[in-house]
Formats: C-alpha cells, sequence, structure tokens
C-alpha cells in the first residue's frame, strides 16, 4: 500500500464548496488521499450544502468549519483553493507543496434573492456536482494550468 497523499481545500468560509471537497475526496479517492479543508474567514457549515450532500448519500452535518490557523504544523502535499478570495489570502505554504486554484461558484451567493428554496437548491446541486466531477478526476487534475 502506497502513503496517502493530504490535500488542503481552502475557501473563504469553509461552510460550502471546502466542506463539499474534503467529504467527495475522503468518499471516492481515501485510498489516495486524506482530505482536510479549512476557511481564511470561517462560518457556520452552510445548511443547504448538508442538504446537497446528504441528497448524494454524504453527511457532512457533523463537519465543522475550520479556520487556517488552527490547523497549526499540518503539512500537506497539496494546496487546492476553491475560490478568489482565498486564492488572494492564501498564507505561505513549504515550497514542496503543490498550490492550485480551482475556482468554484459560489452556492450562497448564487441562491441569494432566490425565494424558492428548490431553486436556490439547484445552485448548490451544480457546484456540488462539479466539485464530484473535480474529485473524481483526481489525480490527473492535480496539475497547473
Amino acid at each position: 500500500m502506497t502513503e496517502k497523499h493530504s490535500i488542503l481545500y481552502l475557501c473563504t468560509g469553509n461552510s460550502c464548496r471546502s466542506q463539499m471537497a474534503e467529504a467527495w475526496t475522503n468518499t471516492f479517492k481515501g485510498d489516495q488521499f486524506k482530505a482536510f479543508s479549512a476557511g481564511v474567514e470561517p462560518k457556520k457549515i452552510d445548511m443547504r450544502a448538508v442538504r446537497a450532500m446528504a441528497e448524494s448519500g454524504i453527511d457532512i452535518s457533523a463537519q465543522k468549519p475550520k479556520d487556517i490557523d488552527s490547523l497549526g504544523d499540518m503539512e500537506f502535499d497539496y494546496v487546492v483553493t476553491l475560490c478568489d478570495n482565498a486564492r488572494e489570502s492564501c498564507p505561505f505554504f513549504p515550497a514542496r507543496i503543490r498550490l492550485l486554484h480551482r475556482g468554484f461558484d459560489d452556492p450562497p451567493v448564487l441562491a441569494s434573492g432566490i425565494t424558492d428554496d428548490e431553486m436556490a437548491m439547484e445552485q448548490y446541486r451544480r457546484v456540488r456536482d462539479e466539485i464530484r466531477s473535480f474529485v473524481e478526476k483526481m489525480p490527473e487534475v492535480l496539475v497547473e494550468e
């Protein structure tokens, strides 16, 4: 058995996209990767993200948003920023880490102003499925573009 690579998904709030990416990675690629997520300004976990993932059979309701600083001296093989704010705010990581950016739309922003809950959930489902597709293509997609 080969050693698992560690991967950190970094987003602004660590409330939605990075939580989804962590869960998808540990579910589908857990034999190759150990995934973590954090935020540069963590917020409460987004309940629509929880619902969207539950619809796909993955329970993230117990996951907690974490501040990047709470990870201390953990070392990662990959750091993947999922939003522009995280990419711009990304702290320094040692040179051995591969830092990548894979931006995904922000479901809470997309759903803001939508009063119909089902229509709002469509935004979460689309981004959830895009993140799943990215994870399913790992490790090949973990290269700089």
